[in-house]
């Protein structure tokens, strides 16, 4: 028993522990959604995360060393967003016809996405620093984490918020799309990226497939970019 207590002192202090415990984590964070039948109630991420919690609560592991491992994941995210553009370019053309309604939708979406979580919040009270955390909710939790730091907002605050909206959206959208009976994959796909980012994107990946994928990457990165530079202004219209 002293060999083990040893051995797993020795263990929770490499990162390379971090690294496989949110492998095994997303593994059968996959295989529980797959076994829902790909339902956004329990999406891969939120389950990956819920295990994860788990294991760091349970080996009393600190996040700053677990990130020490995590970080090798957290490297790739970066280049996994770029890659979205591979399925892109193959309907690179229909992006070409439709550049207009595209920039003027991601606009709408932005202006609406802000506006309504920021006059909601004011409503009912919210404390500066709450509502510039908020107001980049819609966007993916790296670009939002630097738009509420550069506004003055709380940038943890912030990725917990993306997360909450990810998860929502994707709850809700699958279900207002077939209420509202829209059929384009295309929209389809935008109108996740747009309002749940990341979790939207996967979503339509796995649901309506790569063209669907492919205009909801567009529609987070667009957001994404275009949040950046009008959520500042916004935000200085509304003298916050």
């Amino acid at each position: 028993m002293a060999d083990f207590e040893r051995l797993w002192v020795y263990l929770s202090g490499n990162p390379l522990v971090s690294l496989l415990a949110t492998l095994v984590a997303f593994y059968f964070a996959t295989h529980i959604n797959r076994w829902a039948r790909h339902s956004p109630l329990v999406h891969p991420v939120l389950v990956a995360i819920a295990l994860l919690i788990g294991f760091l609560m349970l080996t009393g592991i600190d996040y700053a060393s677990y990130f020490q491992g995590a970080q090798f994941i957290h490297f790739l995210l970066g280049p996994a967003t770029v890659a979205l553009a591979i399925p892109l370019f193959d309907h690179r053309e229909r992006v070409r016809r439709l550049w207009l309604p595209i920039l003027l939708a991601c606009v709408t979406g932005i202006v609406t996405a802000v506006g309504s979580t920021l006059g909601i919040a004011m409503l009912l009270g919210a404390q500066r620093e709450t509502l510039l955390s908020l107001a980049p909710r819609s966007v993916t939790s790296p670009i939002a984490m630097g738009i509420a730091e550069q506004v003055g907002g709380i940038p943890s605050l912030a990725a917990g918020l993306v997360l909450l909206t990810g998860s929502i959206g994707c709850v809700l959208g699958p279900w207002l799309l077939r209420w509202l009976k829209i059929e384009d994959p295309s929209v389809r796909g935008f109108t996740m990226g747009l309002a749940a980012h990341g979790f939207g994107t996967a979503q339509s990946f796995a649901s309506f497939g790569a063209m669907a994928g492919a205009f909801a990457g567009l529609a987070m990165g667009l957001t994404g970019m275009l949040t950046a530079f009008l959520l500042p202004l916004i935000v200085s219209l509304l003298g916050l």
